[in-house]
């Protein structure tokens, strides 16, 4: 009646001890790290650049350091966190060019655990210590750079079209269109409609003005804005990927919000820069026929706009942009092979190659000037004089001020630039000490939750008391489990989810235990009051546990952030609980009373 055949014993065995390995990682934290990543397609992460790695520790006597492969990524790991810096430091001055070197923490599990695939939880911001921003995409300003290029499009189609206007300008509105006769504006609203289909048209007469309004069709602007955001998280990954961060968090937050979380994060002033900056990459040909001292006292040409070189120069530059950092590939920071100043090499793809060659072949003996575009505001780094056809899509751009400067203009038109500005609207810091402890204090609070929960079984419920206690246990060690190998990120949320789920778990072993008591005051048989006990409370539970699991999915389904973390940690506690209370008390109880034909009593 009360026993388990031989299979269901051995897979309850087994499940036992594949939750007990792969809870283990868990048990040895993470070490201190230093990451070494390669930049440039050119360079890759193999066995050659992990001994240059090691015997550059070596020399510099960090012998007690361990150097691995991992993908391609190369990986230091240092006892503490002071060692690290130091080899961050010696890491950085021979490997600067080309590679990425970058602070983390790595799981410190056995090589065996690690070879099966045996993990530990990644471990939230508010537990691993870290940095959290809340950045807002400037809607207003992708209006702006739409409208820009809106205007520019329309300058020069027209143009093609031989379409005749008396000027041309863009507002906060949209693009204003003025022309000399209604005829000619009848022609350019036929040619705007037919192949610009975002544009909404509108006509206004004034003397002598005959004036045609383009706006943002509202569908347009919202899916303009959508795609801003969405292409914003894109390069913020791209950008994260390239500061070598585990696990980050960078997620949506309403319409025009982006949260992003980079647990373990030593460097957060590093971090701040590398996000919030909006780089960005113009190609535009110098105007030399306009007189340069006119423009400087305001009689700027209306096709050029006036900046300032880096040596104070002013500089009239065409408002048309030839070659964007669309077209860019790979960037690397160098130095100029001549003079040996600091510059940035940039590869473009075939239709940057070909666009970059048709430019050069047909501008020898112009200026161009290279602009860096930052939150809407251009800088010309360089303008040179083209002296010859330049193909095969190498560009070098020089004019950078410092070699930290180059690394990071690199970094940022390597990663993608920022469909518009975002700014900072929220800062957190989480420190690594108080990250330990709230781990602690998390840990405590589980441990002793536990303790008080199975005391007052083993004191209420006797042999069934230890039961109950002993299947709780393995309701833990499962759900370590379930979390490592869904890689699941644990925060202190996730931790209350843990404590709820193991004071809810022993819910199940309340309603057995009080089930068998009561077919045993009825007279039952011992064997028999044990066997009613688990068949007729198993609906009572089944049911119970449905509708707190409903609760849990809703939770996951409409929440976000903590709320979800929660949730999920909430609805596989329910599914293991269910496992255990159930199955392996039974199995327990089965083992001690299930072979003995002649049982007078029970202690419970």
């Amino acid at each position: 009646m009360n026993r388990f055949p031989l299979w269901k014993n051995l897979l309850i065995g087994i499940i036992l001890l594949i939750g007990i390995i792969y809870s283990l990682p868990n048990l040895f934290g993470e070490s201190p790290a230093v990451q070494i990543s390669p930049t440039r397609a050119a360079f890759k992460a193999d066995a050659t650049l992990q001994q240059e790695v090691a015997d550059e520790l070596h020399a510099a006597h960090l012998d007690d350091s361990r150097v691995t492969l991992s993908g391609n990524t190369v990986l230091v790991r240092l006892p503490n966190t002071d060692t690290q810096l130091k080899a961050k430091d010696v890491l950085q001055s021979r490997f600067r060019d080309g590679y990425s070197i970058a602070l983390n923490l790595v799981p410190a599990s056995p090589a065996w655990l690690t070879a099966i695939g045996a993990k530990p939880m990644y471990l939230g911001l508010d537990l691993r210590g870290g940095v959290h921003f809340l950045l807002q995409v400037d809607m207003q300003a992708v209006l702006t750079k739409t409208l820009q290029r809106n205007t520019n499009d329309l300058r020069s189609q027209l143009r093609e079209q031989r379409i005749h206007y008396t000027g041309i300008d863009n507002n906060t509105n949209g693009v204003t269109l003025h022309f000399a006769d209604a005829t000619t504006r009848s022609e350019a609203s036929r040619f705007i409609g037919n192949n610009y289909p975002d544009l909404q048209l509108t006509e206004q007469n004034l003397p002598g003005d005959f004036i045609l309004q383009a706006t943002l069709r509202a569908d347009a602007l919202k899916r303009l804005q959508e795609n801003a955001v969405q292409q914003n998280i894109t390069t913020l990954r791209n950008r994260v990927n390239e500061l070598g961060v585990a696990e980050p968090v960078i997620q949506q937050q309403g319409a025009d919000r982006v949260v992003v979380e980079l647990p373990g994060v030593q460097d957060t002033a590093k971090a701040k820069e590398i996000l919030g900056r909006t780089a960005s990459l113009e190609i535009r040909m110098v105007d030399d026929t306009h007189d340069i001292a006119a423009a400087v006292q305001g009689q700027v040409p209306f096709d050029d706009d006036l900046y300032t070189e880096r040596n104070g120069m002013p500089i009239l530059v065409n408002k048309t942009v030839l070659l964007t950092g669309d077209y860019i590939t790979d960037a690397s920071p160098g130095f100029e092979q001549q003079s040996g100043q600091p510059a940035v090499h940039v590869n473009l793809d075939a239709r940057g190659a070909r666009i970059f060659r048709d430019l050069t072949r047909d501008n020898v003996g112009k200026r161009m000037a290279i602009l860096l575009v930052e939150k809407n505001k251009s800088e010309v780094i360089t303008a040179p004089v083209i002296r010859e056809e330049i193909g095969g899509g190498r560009v070098q751009i020089t004019g950078m001020e410092s070699p930290q400067e180059a690394s990071d203009v690199a970094l940022l038109l390597r990663a993608g630039a920022l469909a518009a500005p975002m700014d900072i609207v929220e800062e957190r810091t989480v420190g690594p000490s108080l990250g330990v402890d709230n781990i602690r204090k998390g840990f405590h609070s589980n441990l002793w939750g536990f303790i008080v929960v199975i005391s007052f079984m083993m004191l209420y419920y006797r042999m069934f008391g230890i039961f109950s206690a002993l299947a709780l246990l393995c309701n833990g060690i499962l759900l370590i489990a379930l979390l490592s190998l869904l890689q699941a990120t644990l925060t202190l949320p996730g931790m209350a989810g843990i404590a709820l789920t193991l004071g809810m778990a022993i819910d199940a072993n309340v309603l057995i235990n009080e089930r068998i008591r009561e077919e045993l005051r009825l007279g039952t048989t011992p064997q028999a009051a044990i066997h009613a006990g688990y068949d007729r409370a198993w609906g009572t539970i089944l049911d119970s546990n449905i509708t707190t699991f409903i609760a849990g999915v809703a939770l996951f389904w409409l929440g976000s952030g903590p709320v979800r973390g929660f949730a999920m940690v909430f609805c596989l506690g329910i599914m293991t609980s269910m496992f255990s209370a159930v199955t392996i008390s039974r199995a327990l109880a089965n083992l001690v009373y299930g072979r003995r034909h002649r049982l007078s009593s029970v202690s419970i």
